[in-house]
């Protein structure tokens, strides 16, 4: 009881602070709002908020990061996410924005595997290829959502895959907790639990553009990515099998680089895996990128294996922004940490294979500082 009285002293003080009641605060550091309907279910957006006034916005639909405003170099708050403010725009859907993908982020060819004796098809959503999950991965489900007891404000996500769900065996419960600390630094702690057998590989899809403005290309932002080799790619970017050298490439990254300054070298830009140097599976410090417009730097640790990275290719101003501004060619970029694209068909790669009894448990960071 003496709980229930603490957490509805803290909802209406904020109630009070705020002056309205547009956002129920929830917890210290969390409000949500409604933010639209979907699937005949109600979409709530929450915003974790820490003592730095950085807020992150987290919608149920998708468990989609829509907002990620932080100060600049000049004190200056902006988003540093490709997003929108209302529901609708992720209803048209966009390219995975800000969106957990599931249950196999990247690719599998030819849209099938095979997983004992049995040959599992998926949609064919990428040409002949399964791309993120299917025709409806988890970036298009809603959610189940509530705020987690802890010392910095964290959201817990669940959400209940049936077998046969997009053509995927077994019946998957996953759970992805989303914790902002004062440091700046968001954690995105994803685990699974499975009754089948079946290839689970979550992360997160949002779009980083450090200048705060989708005006400006990502291809001036500094980029470093601590790996010595990558998965190249056949024509439908499926990777060929190879773990390839990348030093003196343009993929070489070891040394810190404009994102540009080699891009018109690499066929259609960047979509590509890059194998981080690790030994072990530990949370390890991967890549960073700098922006000098706005003196932010964002850094990445992940417990995973591999690392995408996508220069937005595919964006061409056919999409607009809140703020009516097209979102052109090159103006986010994705780090998306994972295992590798189309391990269920490669046996050399590390397995992504969930079993019964066993636990999916995935750690990713990323921590925006100012220089």
């Amino acid at each position: 009881m003496k709980f229930i009285a603490i957490a509805s002293f803290i909802i209406l003080a904020g109630a009070l602070l705020t002056g309205c009641h547009s956002h129920d605060i929830y917890t210290a550091g969390i409000s949500k709002q409604p933010f639209g309907n979907a699937d005949g279910k109600p979409v709530e957006l929450y915003t974790l908020t820490n003592t730095k006034g950085t807020k992150i916005s987290i919608a149920t639909y998708g468990g989609t990061i829509t907002s990620w405003t932080t100060a600049d170099k000049n004190g200056k708050f902006s988003s540093i996410v490709l997003g929108f403010d209302s529901l609708g725009g992720y209803l048209a859907k966009p390219p995975y924005f800000g969106a957990l993908i599931g249950r196999y982020g990247n690719r599998i060819a030819n849209a099938s595997f095979k997983l004992g004796d049995s040959v599992f098809h998926l949609a064919a959503n990428n040409g002949k290829n399964h791309l993120h999950g299917g025709l409806k991965g988890f970036d298009k489900v809603v959610w189940t959502a509530g705020p987690v007891s802890d010392t910095t404000p964290s959201l817990m996500l669940t959400y209940f895959s049936k077998d046969g769900e997009e053509g995927y065996p077994g019946n998957l419960q996953v759970k992805v907790v989303y914790s902002l600390s004062n440091d700046n630094e968001l954690s995105i702690d994803y685990s699974a639990e499975t009754d089948k057998p079946t290839p689970v590989n979550l992360t997160n899809h949002s779009y980083f553009n450090l200048t705060g403005d989708h005006s400006n290309t990502i291809l001036n932002h500094v980029l470093w990515i601590d790996a010595d080799k990558f998965t190249p790619v056949d024509s439908s970017l499926i990777p060929t099998g190879v773990l390839q050298y990348i030093k003196g490439s343009p993929f070489d990254f070891n040394t810190p680089t404009r994102i540009g300054a080699r891009i018109d070298s690499v066929k259609g830009g960047y979509d590509h895996n890059f194998v981080v140097n690790r030994i072990d599976d530990r949370l390890l410090y991967v890549a960073s990128v700098y922006d000098s417009i706005s003196g932010r730097r964002l850094d990445i640790l992940t417990t995973e294996p591999g690392l995408q990275f996508y220069t937005g290719n595919f964006l061409d101003g056919s999409i607009r922004g809140s703020d009516g501004k097209p979102i052109n060619q090159h103006t986010g970029f994705c780090l998306e940490t994972q295992h590798f694209p189309n391990s269920p068909n490669q046996p050399n790669f590390p397995t992504t294979i969930l079993q019964p009894g066993a636990k999916y448990h995935t750690v990713t960071k990323y921590k925006v500082s100012v220089n």
